[in-house]
C-alpha cells in the first residue's frame, strides 16, 4: 500500500494524497450521518413515547420517560465512545469505523419496530454505542492523515458536518410530516450504504501503522498513568461538566418551545414545526460557530479558544433563559447559542493529539464521552428533579457549568506540550 507524505508537506488542497481525499470523505460523511441519527429522536420524541405509552403528549410520564431514554442515549455514547475508541487503537482506524457506523444505522432503523418506551431505549442506548464511537475514530483518522497546520479548519468542517445531519433529520422530520413518529427512523439505515464504500476505499493510517510495528497497544489504565493522567483528569472534568449543560439545552429546549405563549395556542402542527424551526436555527449558528471557532483557534490556540466560547456559551444562555422572550426573539438567540457550539468542534483536532499514537482513539474517546454519563444524569436532573415552574429556570441554571467548564480548561496543555507515555510525543 502506498503511504500518504508527511502531512506537515502539504500546503494545498491538491497536494493532498488520495488517500488524505478518502480519509476526509469518510470522516465527513460518517459524522454528518451522526448528526442524522443523533437527532431523530429528538424531533419525535414526546409524540412516539406517548404512542408507545398509549397516553397523551401532555402526561407528565411522557416528559419522565422521554427524559430517561435521552439518558440511556446518552450514556451510551460514553460507553461506545471509550469501547469503540479502544477498538480503534487495537484494530484500526479504517476497520473500526465501519463498525460504529454499521451500529448506529442498524438500530437507529430498528427504533422502527419499537412497541414498548423501554423497547425503544434499549435500540437508542444501542445505536448510541456506535454515534460515540463514530467520533474518536473520525477524530483520530483526520488528525493523523491531514496537515496539522490545517486542524482548526478540519474540526469547523467535521462539526459542521454533525450539523449538516441534524439538518437532515429536520428536512426528514418535514417530509414525514403528519405520518406515525416511528417512520423517521428508518432514514437512519442509510448510512449503513456507506460503510461499504469506507471498507474498499480508505486504508489505515501510516502513523497507526507504524505505530504498530513491534510495540503493543498500551492498557486503558495507562490513560491513568503518571505520565498523561493529568491531561486525562482535566479533559474528563471539562468534558463532563460542559456537554452536561450543552445536552441539557440541546434536549430540554423544546419544551422551553413549547410553553412560549405564541406557540402554545398553535395547533399540533403548528408547533412540530416552531420545534424544526428552533433546531434549525441552533444547526445554522452553530455552522457558522464552527469557523468562528476556528479562526479562534489559529489566532490564539486552543486551549484560549475553548476558554473564551465556553464563557461566550454562558453568557448567552444567561440572555436566553433569564427572561421570557418572544419567539422571533427566542430564534435568534438560539442562532447566537449554536454559534457558541463551535467550541466542541475544536475537541475534535484538540483532544487527540495530546495522547500517544497506541492511546489515541481510547484516550480521546475516553475521556470525551464519559463525560456523557455525566450528562445524562444533567438531562434527567435538570428536567426532573428541579422544582421550577419552567424549563425556562432549568436551562438558565445549567448555562451556569459553562464557568467551571472554562476555568478547568485554563489548565490545559497546550497541543505541542502534551507528551504520551513510551516516549510518543504528539504529534
Amino acid at each position: 500500500m502506498s503511504q500518504p507524505a508527511s502531512p506537515t508537506e502539504i500546503t494545498r488542497l491538491r497536494d493532498l494524497t488520495p488517500h488524505q481525499t478518502r480519509s476526509g470523505i469518510a470522516a465527513w460523511l460518517g459524522w454528518m450521518f451522526d448528526g442524522l441519527d443523533m437527532h431523530l429522536y429528538t424531533l419525535v420524541a414526546t409524540a412516539f413515547v406517548a404512542q408507545l405509552m398509549l397516553v397523551p403528549e401532555t402526561d407528565p410520564s411522557v416528559g419522565t420517560n422521554g427524559s430517561i431514554i435521552q439518558a440511556a442515549f446518552l450514556v451510551g455514547w460514553a460507553v461506545g465512545g471509550a469501547f469503540f475508541g479502544r477498538v480503534g487503537d487495537l484494530v484500526g482506524r479504517s476497520r473500526t469505523l465501519v463498525l460504529t457506523i454499521l451500529t448506529y444505522a442498524v438500530f437507529t432503523g430498528l427504533s422502527f419496530f419499537a412497541e414498548t418506551w423501554w423497547q425503544l431505549m434499549i435500540f437508542r442506548f444501542l445505536a448510541a454505542l456506535g454515534i460515540g464511537g463514530e467520533w474518536a475514530v473520525g477524530a483520530s483518522l483526520l488528525s493523523e492523515t491531514w496537515p496539522k497546520k490545517w486542524r482548526p479548519w478540519i474540526a469547523a468542517t467535521l462539526q459542521s458536518a454533525v450539523n449538516c445531519g441534524v439538518l437532515l433529520a429536520c428536512f426528514a422530520g418535514w417530509m414525514l410530516a403528519g405520518q406515525e413518529p416511528r417512520y423517521i427512523f428508518l432514514v437512519g439505515v442509510l448510512p449503513a450504504f456507506l460503510t461499504l464504500w469506507i471498507r474498499k476505499a480508505v486504508p489505515e493510517t501510516e502513523a497507526w501503522e507504524q505505530a504498530r510495528e513491534g510495540q503493543e497497544v498500551p492498557r486503558i489504565s495507562a490513560l491513568f498513568g503518571a505520565e498523561v493522567r493529568s491531561t486525562t483528569w482535566r479533559v474528563l472534568v471539562i468534558c463532563a461538566v460542559s456537554l452536561t449543560a450543552h445536552w441539557t439545552f440541546l434536549f430540554w429546549q423544546q419544551k422551553h418551545i413549547l410553553s412560549l405563549p405564541e406557540i402554545a395556542s398553535l395547533d399540533k402542527a403548528g408547533r412540530d414545526s416552531a420545534l424544526v424551526t428552533a433546531l434549525m436555527w441552533i444547526m445554522i449558528g452553530s455552522i457558522i460557530g464552527n469557523y468562528i471557532a476556528g479562526a479562534f483557534a489559529k489566532m490564539m490556540g486552543y486551549r484560549k479558544a475553548i476558554v473564551l466560547l465556553m464563557a461566550a456559551y454562558f453568557v448567552s444562555m444567561y440572555a436566553a433563559f433569564s427572561r421570557q422572550w418572544d419567539w422571533e426573539t427566542t430564534k435568534l438567540q438560539f442562532g447566537i447559542i449554536g454559534a457558541c457550539q463551535g467550541v466542541f468542534g475544536l475537541f475534535t483536532m484538540c483532544l487527540p493529539p495530546l495522547f500517544p499514537v497506541l492511546l489515541r482513539t481510547t484516550g480521546a474517546g475516553f475521556c470525551y464521552n464519559i463525560g456523557r454519563i455525566v450528562a445524562a444524569g444533567g438531562t434527567v436532573f435538570f428536567g426532573i428533579f428541579v422544582k421550577v415552574d419552567d424549563f425556562r429556570t432549568a436551562l438558565l441554571y445549567a448555562g451556569f457549568l459553562f464557568i467551571p467548564a472554562a476555568l478547568v480548561a485554563l489548565l490545559l496543555p497546550q497541543e505541542k506540550e502534551a507528551a504520551g507515555p513510551v516516549g510518543q510525543p504528539a504529534d
